[in-house]
């Protein structure tokens, strides 16, 4: 059985994946026609690379209409730094990382993609033992989300209705709010993803307002397995790419752990990147 590090490493070795992933990092969400326009290479051969990069899971594809377009999955490359990189160099790097955040930061003003595009900014998939019912009911029932999540999720679910991310330390603070934009259970769930004012409501839209992020949900099973697919798109900033990639990491293993033993992991997955998860929560508390 093959180890998904050691096939991460065998996909990176070869000089022409690279250059597809420094591609896709450039502008995700390519067709095949468009990464070998980029490539002195034959549609053959991007074909095979491209292959072997989703068998690693450092790509994965998603089809719209007859369109097959390709998109850079980070997490492998995040797993790999956390275990040969970060406990050896860990300080210096996060420096040398946030210097480059800011840098980025300060650049971006607008989303490079336009706030029509619907191409998504993050993705994350993962494979779990438990039907889509259970899979969808996980994701929208208070009492489970605040069992994996340590935010109770509140609404509906109907189109159109508001949704909210509520603290369960009994503060009752909202930490995300937004609308329900799709509801198909048990196959898809497309929410916004926005910051609430001091009273709780959603930030109003003025000149300077960026455009609430979207968060789709999509489950497809598999005789005993459910494939489920994060996507977190239009989000404002390198700095909120970076803590959708290490938040949706933590609380769909949580998850996972839960539907696959019936009990989450023995310590909060967040609770790795207490800081970074401090600093989020802080934004609304007003105490």
């Amino acid at each position: 059985m093959a180890v998904p590090e050691v096939d991460a490493f065998r996909a990176l070795a070869d000089p022409n994946r690279r250059r597809l992933l420094d591609l896709l990092r450039e502008k995700d969400g390519r067709t095949l026609g468009e990464l070998v326009a980029g490539l002195d290479m034959a549609r053959q051969s991007a074909t095979q690379h491209l292959g072997v990069l989703e068998d690693a899971n450092l790509v994965t594809v998603v089809w719209q209409g007859r369109q097959k377009l390709h998109y850079l999955n980070p997490v492998p490359l995040h797993e790999i730094t956390e275990r040969w990189i970060d406990q050896f160099a860990q300080p210096r790097l996060r420096a040398l990382s946030q210097i480059r955040r800011d840098a980025e930061d300060s650049q971006m003003t607008t989303n490079p993609l336009g706030p029509d595009d619907d191409r998504p900014s993050f993705r994350y998939v993962t494979y779990i033992r438990a039907s889509a019912e259970q899979v969808w009911d996980s994701l929208t029932d208070a009492d489970l989300t605040a069992a994996f999540w340590g935010h109770a999720n509140h609404s509906d679910w109907q189109v159109g209705s508001r949704w909210e991310h509520v603290r369960v330390d009994g503060s009752g603070i909202r930490d995300v709010v937004g609308t329900v934009l799709e509801s198909d259970r048990p196959r898809r769930l497309a929410i916004t993803f926005d910051s609430p004012d001091s009273s709780g409501a959603p930030a109003e839209v003025g000149e300077s307002a960026v455009e609430p992020s979207v968060v789709t949900f999509e489950l497809r099973p598999h005789h005993d397995i459910v494939e489920l697919t994060v996507t977190h798109r239009l989000l404002p900033s390198a700095g909120d790419l970076e803590a959708a990639a290490i938040g949706w990491a933590s609380v769909m293993s949580n998850l996972k752990t839960l539907l696959e033993t019936g009990v989450v992991l023995p310590q909060a997955p967040w609770e790795m990147h207490a800081e970074l998860a401090a600093e989020q929560m802080a934004r609304n508390d007003p105490r």
